[in-house]
């Protein structure tokens, strides 16, 4: 696997990896069409901008590393219920 190919599923790395192979999977199963999965794409998004937008955050005020930790992302999910 690639060093690039390994970034994306690193846990600590891609807050998003489930919400990845969902997409990916319903792509596979609808035999590429995209219109059919629209939601699954939508909940992707919303992750990455809501991982972002902590990751601004956590820069901002100087908190090391600037995406938490898969342990730490866990935490916050539990404390907010599923944002996206």
């Amino acid at each position: 696997m690639s060093k690039h190919a390994r970034r994306y599923r690193d846990q600590d790395t891609n807050p998003c990896i489930v919400e990845m192979d969902a997409s990916r999977k319903c792509m596979d199963d609808n035999n590429y069409k995209k219109d059919m999965c629209t939601n699954y794409f939508i909940k992707y998004k919303n992750c990455r901008k809501f991982w972002q937008n902590i990751m601004l955050q956590r820069r901002r005020d100087g908190v090391k590393p600037d995406m938490p930790t898969a342990e730490e992302r866990e935490k916050i999910l539990k404390s907010i219920e599923m944002p996206y």
